[in-house]
């Protein structure tokens, strides 16, 4: 991905912020480049905690040991844990309060039980606004819990009301309304959002709410504008993964599938590297230079590979064969994961750079471990965009320089139009949506998940 060429925003005081289910960090970078300071990172899975300590120890506030005391933890348990006890915060202190809640309860692929699945995290994570009560909170999930917003619109209203009792600012609905009409009155507060309008070479819709506490935002959150896009030319994969892709190649620029010299008429490294390159700029001529939706995968089924049938067939066009992952550079396997009928595989740094990550954020574990980090990622560019419009409304005097290059929706823009064919893949396993709507949210509040 392109540098964006913004500089990190410093505050006096500095904003602050704790990340539950913060995964390998990709919504902490990107707050963390919109210029928050965490005070807590909140993971249970052991090698994204791996991840995370790996990189986390020049962040303010942070260093080697501290990031070394990282350790696996459910959300359900950060209230009760020493990490947050020895955190001091008072009521109110905290800035922001933000996350990624699991995906899968609310996956368009998936049976979308919401409020029934038993890893649907909101309940945990209203406990935790309500034990801080942050200025203002982000909360990030799939866009299976917007669309169709028949499904889960119960849901999220009964969300936005736990909400408006804890004295944050969310849209007046009414029983009465339809779901569509509820949906669009919602969207001041709780918005999708795709990766492609913000730099990032990906489809990758997501749902993301945003609330601000009333005494920080009066009114029904219409102070608060959401950024649309980048006000710049979107990214393609080809010029996002040139670099790295020449790099690959060049270890066999003029070796065979087998790494020695080529022999007259056999394919080397430099011809692997023009295919790839050639397919992947006509795709971007045909205006599908963008990628599908990168899939973490799940545990119970087997290898990693970048999703199903239909995102193969559109990483093909993209000169890319998408049925696994490649090895890293240093191991590679060149017949296995270059010299390929249908273009060479993708390395984990190079699915890490389709996600938005920076070049250099160090994934830790084997390297199915490691891409399903990237697959299942919020990509930082988008957590930038947001975090930098909500702390324009904390910062009100940075507002210009915080939200400069950022097209916002108070502008009456619109985001880039969707390519037919080219859409989410999420992660989960097929079924039809069967989200109840008997229990209430409050049913689920402290019981954990």
């Amino acid at each position: 991905m392109r540098a964006s060429g913004r500089e990190r925003p410093q505050f006096t005081p500095p904003l602050t912020s704790i990340e539950i289910c913060a995964g390998a960090g990709g919504q902490a970078v990107g707050l963390h480049n919109a210029g928050f300071d965490h005070h807590a990172l909140v993971e249970w899975d052991p090698h994204a905690v791996q991840t995370l300590k790996a990189n986390v120890a020049g962040w303010p506030g942070w260093n080697a040991k501290r990031a070394d005391n990282l350790r696996p933890m459910d959300v359900k348990e950060f209230l009760k844990s020493e990490e947050y006890k020895n955190l001091g915060l008072k009521r109110e202190d905290l800035d922001l309060l933000a996350g990624g809640v699991p995906c899968p309860p609310f996956s368009l692929a998936g049976k979308r039980l919401g409020r029934d699945d038993e890893r649907d995290l909101f309940p945990a994570a209203l406990d935790i606004v309500d034990a801080l009560r942050p200025k203002a909170v982000m909360i990030e999930n799939v866009r299976g819990i917007l669309e169709p917003p028949e499904v889960f619109i119960d849901y999220r209203a009964e969300i936005l009301e736990r909400l408006k009792e804890m004295g944050y600012s969310v849209p007046v609905l009414k029983k009465n309304w339809s779901p569509a009409r509820q949906d669009i009155a919602m969207r001041n507060v709780w918005r999708r959002l795709n990766a492609r309008d913000f730099g990032v070479p990906q489809l990758r819709p997501r749902a993301i709410l945003v609330a601000f506490r009333e005494d920080i935002l009066p009114g029904d959150g219409s102070e608060f504008s959401w950024p649309v896009r980048l006000d710049e030319d979107e990214a393609i994969v080809a010029g996002a993964l040139e670099e790295t892709m020449r790099r690959r190649c060049g270890d066999f620029w003029a070796k065979s599938k087998w790494g020695k010299p080529a022999e007259p008429g056999e394919r080397t490294g430099k011809d692997v590297f023009d295919d790839w390159l050639e397919k992947a700029e006509k795709a971007a001529a045909a205006g599908r230079g963008v990628a599908p939706t990168l899939v973490g995968g799940s545990k119970k089924h087997g290898g990693a590979d970048l999703g199903p049938t239909r995102a193969k067939r559109a990483w093909e066009a993209l000169g890319v064969d998408a049925m696994g992952v490649a090895n890293d550079q240093s191991e590679c396997d060149p017949e296995r994961d270059l010299f390929r009928a249908a273009g060479p595989m993708l390395t984990v740094e190079q699915a890490a750079i389709i996600q938005g990550f920076p070049q250099g954020w160090n994934f830790q574990g084997r390297k199915t471990a490691r891409y399903r980090q990237v697959g299942n990622a919020f990509p930082p560019p988008v957590a930038e965009a947001v975090g930098r419009a909500i702390a324009a409304v904390l910062r009100p005097e940075r507002r210009g320089d915080l939200l400069k290059s950022y097209v916002l929706d108070s502008e009456q823009a619109s985001p880039r139009p969707e390519v037919a064919g080219q859409i989410e893949f999420p992660l989960s396993e097929q079924g039809k949506p069967t989200a109840s709507r008997e229990n209430g949210v409050s049913n689920l509040l402290g019981t954990g998940t």
